[in-house]
């Protein structure tokens, strides 16, 4: 596995420098994407020429682009494999969530816009037989999660054998949810490594990553695009050492201060996170949360409303700390200080992105606390402090004590917090195992 260089004046500035197809290129156009971001400055020249890549890159770095320009640029400018039918998939990709398959297919319409390509994503908690219908005139780049893309391939809904690329991303989180085993079950049905091209996307390329690119890629050069600081430089942060009943006041104060129109709060619970989002309601505040009791649809209209500001706060585990770019994310809160080091690093990643500005505070409470010294030793340096003053903590009473955030409604819930098991991706702790046969996997939505 080689290195790559680092950026240079000699590499293509724009993406018109690249000699795309023209409908591809109409397509980046539309985005509003010129300009090339350091990842894409490195890693375009080298994946559109063939060459498999393990990618390493802080979020926000513009790698989703990176990995479906190329998948798109190699369907328009290489034939399919010869014998290939409307059942054989021509691309690939694989991502351990639901909401980053969504994202990953949502980017990949808008690349794909003006040309005739036919994409497909699937994913757990969304009627199974509906997804199934979505194979029947063929797929040429087909988007999903481990679980309901083996349940798919077990009953012959789709084949690998005539795949022509693979792309997996965020490669440490398959890890981390337990789909390691899903995803080599996957490679063992792709066609060899020399026979198809490879990339690979992570937050970090630990030894265990880069032990699957070594296995199951060919030569793949291992880029470190973005050395140096794991924080985007537009990220201003910031942290308080709270008691545990000081938080809720001073969020609520800090998101007044701040007339916060688009904000992430994250914490590291799921009854912390319901608890938090109710009352954020009940102080007149536009809310909604991320959760596994949520019902998929109801999930994807909250992202939504999120997007477009109907909704000013999102409240999430870690679950949403990957993936997800939303555009104008002024501020990450980190109602809970992240038990990992790394999962700081995402969450404060979801603002200050492609280059604009961001801000991110932090409460160290006596319950999670303990954490800091590792976050600061990850990110080489101590987070910024601030005094809790008396005034910040004076509220009032809820305004609106009738209110719930969006995802706690009766309605927004699924049956029995889960709905049907069979048709859902939750991902897995380490060492489970799948459960057995040929048909879908049993798991619980996430």
């Amino acid at each position: 596995m080689t290195e790559a260089e680092t950026v240079s004046s000699q590499q293509p500035q724009q993406f018109t420098d690249l000699n795309l197809p023209a409908a591809l290129q109409q397509g980046i156009d539309g985005l509003g994407f010129s300009t090339m971001t350091d990842v894409q400055q490195t890693a375009l020249p080298l994946t559109l020429a063939g060459q498999d890549v393990a990618g390493q890159g802080r979020t926000g770095t513009g790698k989703t682009a990176t990995f479906l320009i190329t998948a798109i640029n190699r369907l328009l400018t290489t034939p399919p494999k010869r014998g290939r039918g409307t059942q054989h998939t021509r691309v690939l990709i694989i991502a351990p969530t639901r909401e980053l398959v969504i994202q990953i297919y949502e980017d990949a319409k808008k690349l794909a816009k003006f040309t005739d390509l036919k994409l497909h994503a699937v994913y757990g908690g969304v009627d199974y037989e509906k997804q199934r219908l979505g194979f029947e005139q063929g797929v040429d780049i087909l988007i999903g999660t481990p679980g309901r893309l083996i349940d798919y391939l077990k009953k012959r809904v789709y084949s690998l054998s005539k795949t022509e690329m693979l792309i997996i991303d965020e490669a440490d989180r398959m890890f981390d949810l337990g789909f390691i085993k899903d995803l080599r079950f996957m490679m063992r049905r792709l066609p060899p490594y020399n026979e198809r091209q490879s990339l690979m996307f992570s937050a970090t390329l630990s030894h265990r990553v880069l032990e699957l690119a070594y296995e199951h890629m060919n030569s793949p050069v291992k880029l470190r695009a973005e050395e140096g600081d794991l924080i985007a430089s537009g990220i201003v942060e910031s942290m308080y050492h709270t008691g545990m009943d000081e938080k809720f006041p001073l969020l609520v104060h800090l998101l007044r201060e701040a007339n916060v129109e688009r904000g992430m709060i994250f914490v590291n619970e799921k009854r912390t996170g319901e608890r938090v989002a109710r009352n954020l309601a009940r102080y007149g505040m536009a809310v909604g949360i991320l959760s596994g009791d949520v019902r998929q649809k109801k999930r994807m209209r909250i992202l939504e409303d999120f997007s477009r500001g109907k909704l000013h706060l999102l409240v999430a585990t870690d679950v949403a700390s990957r993936g997800l770019h939303i555009d104008g994310v002024t501020h990450v809160f980190n109602y809970d200080m992240p038990e990992d080091a790394e999962n700081y690093v995402h969450r404060i990643g979801r603002t200050a992105r492609a280059g604009t500005t961001g801000v991110a505070i932090s409460f160290s409470c006596e319950r999670f606390c303990f954490g800091l010294p590792d976050i600061e030793a990850y990110i080489e340096r101590k987070i910024p402090l601030c005094n809790v003053e008396p005034e910040m903590l004076e509220i009032g009473k809820p305004t609106h004590p009738e209110a719930t955030a969006e995802g706690l409604k009766k309605e927004d819930r699924t049956a029995a917090h889960g709905g049907n098991s069979a048709q859902s991706a939750r991902p897995r702790r380490r060492g489970s195992r799948r459960s057995g046969g040929g048909g879908r996997s049993r798991r619980r939505n996430p």
